[in-house]
């Protein structure tokens, strides 16, 4: 039905995406300031902010259609590992050299809210904190159901996975809780914090970033099968709200119509 499937946008290349990549954010960005003064995004690790920092750090065009107000951005991580913020595992401290780290002077500083590290030896007491300062952020949870994030950007794992959602987890069946810990993940660290599935579908959009023909066994099951993998879930319950920027490496024989980028 139309409008019911998730947005496929492919490019020839890593450096073709970036471009289609910031004007989607800088879309997302100014409909949540038009909405409430804010942009409220949470990102996730892995490869991720390296290509949101090629993406963001590109010379803008000048048009008011490409103004980045960082000034007004408050983020938010999707997951994190219970490890330190300079840890090489802290998806935080990928973020702030990535891209933090490299904002020019004059665009504004974002507001950040990395996870405190004084919970760290108790993921269930890191994740009630996390989830603390969303309540904070979005309202309390007597009034608000699910935080609303303007955009929630994320990869896509080898394995289908996304945040710290894992194929097959239980957690995958959480519906109460905003954030959650998770003690067993399959891929290391084990300990870590995530945005639960209905937070991360609840968003007004959710971007998906794959590259690499490493890729494209995952892409073909996730378009073609599903398999209640945590990638095909997000993009069955979200649909057109749901934009993926890949290369053609990724879906190099994926069956799944290609949308141009406008």
């Amino acid at each position: 039905m139309m409008g019911k499937q998730p947005n496929l946008f492919a490019f020839h290349s890593v450096d073709a995406l970036a471009p289609a990549l910031r004007s989607y954010i800088v879309q997302s960005q100014n409909a949540g300031l038009t909405r409430h003064g804010v942009f409220k995004v949470a990102v996730s690790g892995g490869s991720l902010p390296k290509t949101l920092a090629a993406a963001l750090l590109l010379p803008s065009s000048g048009g008011s259609d490409d103004e980045l107000d960082f000034g007004k951005w408050e983020i938010f991580f999707a997951d994190e590992r219970a490890v330190p913020l300079d840890h090489a595992d802290s998806n935080y401290l990928a973020v702030k050299t990535e891209f933090l780290d490299k904002i020019p002077a004059g665009q504004g500083r974002p507001v950040v809210h990395p996870i405190d590290t004084a919970h760290l030896d108790d993921v269930q007491e890191l994740a009630d904190h996390y989830e603390q300062i969303l309540v904070s952020s979005f309202a309390s949870r007597d009034s608000v159901k699910l935080p609303i994030f303007d955009l929630i950007l994320l990869g896509c794992g080898p394995d289908g996975h996304t945040c710290s959602l894992f194929p097959g987890h239980p957690l995958l069946r959480e519906h109460t809780a905003w954030v959650a810990p998770i003690e067993d993940s399959p891929k290391p660290p084990p300990k870590r914090i995530t945005l639960t599935l209905p937070v991360v579908t609840h968003s007004v959009k959710v971007a998906f970033v794959a590259t690499g023909g490493g890729k494209k066994g995952i892409m073909k099951e996730i378009f073609e099968e599903g398999n209640g993998l945590p990638c095909a879930l997000v993009n069955d319950a979200t649909g057109g709200r749901c934009s993926w920027f890949v290369d053609n490496a990724a879906v190099e024989g994926v069956s799944f119509p290609r949308k141009g980028f406008l």
